[in-house]
């Protein structure tokens, strides 16, 4: 690892400290709401607010149709897959617990990453499956399986 990766790496731990918060603080106002979909449509719509906000404080000018429609279907999903984790971290975290829940998609999470990796799938240049890779992948299996352990 380079030095220069420090601050992107801290970054990114701080980032992933949000996702047991945010499973929290929505399934605190599913409670509210009476149902997790009203929570996880009240979360879009919020975050939606706040990016249009940040959109036009910047002053940013509107993408063109013309390069909307280069993108490929499966562009247009991170919507549906945004909206699946949101409800299913409301629904999941407060029956699992903070860490149970979070381990487990992290395993999830690398698995998916080693794959998506190793064949360049999506945006991402392929990185291949290595030995030290499987062996930190199985590491946050058994870290995931520790924190789970007699539970």
């Amino acid at each position: 690892m380079s030095f220069e990766m420090l601050p992107f790496l801290l970054v990114a731990l701080l980032i992933g400290a949000i996702a047991p918060i945010q499973a929290g603080v929505n399934a605190t106002i599913a409670q509210f709401h009476g149902h997790p979909l009203y929570a996880a449509l009240t979360n879009t719509l919020v975050a939606s607010l706040v990016l249009l906000v940040v959109i036009l404080f910047l002053r940013l000018p509107l993408p063109l149709v013309a390069n909307l429609t280069l993108a490929p279907w499966w562009a247009w999903t991170g919507g549906v897959l945004g909206a699946i984790l949101v409800l299913s971290s409301l629904v999941l975290a407060p029956k699992l617990g903070a860490a149970v829940f979070v381990s487990t998609t992290i395993v999830g999470t690398m698995v998916a990453s080693l794959l998506i990796d190793h064949f360049g799938l999506l945006a991402y240049k392929p990185q291949p499956i290595t030995a030290q890779r499987v062996i930190g992948a199985v590491m946050v299996v058994g870290g995931m399986l520790l924190i789970q352990w007699k539970r």
